[in-house]
């Protein structure tokens, strides 16, 4: 069920990105042929980013797609590199709460107070409040999922460093 919504998640942010493409050659187009654009353009490039950046996060994550740095870590046994994986993991946790808090509260008090973007649409701001609170989110569950599996995987012998990232070199 979760890798199903993940998906939905990363399918959005992949109509997020195209609209951010058309959305922005739509109005330099407008803008160099009929000094005109469309209304609120950089309001509507922001929210889409959001979407774009925030939405994938967990499918990111299950997939160990983050950014790394290896170089000291490639040169210890293979079993610390296991638990240095799960404690960047549950440090994860621990760095994602606060910004579930506060995506909370901003979301309550935007959807509360009736927020707008002041421009020519007047574009409610509850959505990219929303979608940032249900990124964010998702990327925590899909976290924790993982330091629990990868916590059980290691009590019973196995491995949560990928065969193919063991041995990069293919000696």
């Amino acid at each position: 069920m979760l890798r199903r919504v993940e998906k939905l998640l990363l399918d959005l942010a992949v109509v997020a990105v195209i609209g951010l493409g058309v959305l922005i050659a739509a109005s330099v187009f407008l803008r160099a042929t009929f000094n005109s654009g469309i209304p609120d353009t950089i309001v509507i490039v922001r929210e889409l980013m959001v979407v774009a950046i925030v939405l994938p996060l967990a499918a990111a994550t299950l997939d160990r797609a983050h950014i790394t740095v290896e170089f000291l870590s490639n040169l210890m046994p293979s079993r610390v590199q296991d638990w240095l994986v799960v404690g960047g993991s549950i440090f994860g946790l621990f760095a994602l709460s606060p910004l579930i808090y506060a995506g909370w509260r901003e979301t309550v008090h935007t959807i509360e107070s009736g927020a707008f973007f002041f421009g020519q649409l007047n574009l409610p701001k509850w959505p990219g409040r929303v979608v940032f609170l249900i990124g964010v989110s998702f990327c925590w569950l899909r976290l924790l999922l993982m330091v629990i599996g990868d916590i059980r995987k290691l009590r019973a012998g196995g491995s949560v460093i990928a065969p193919d990232h063991e041995n990069e070199e293919g000696v």
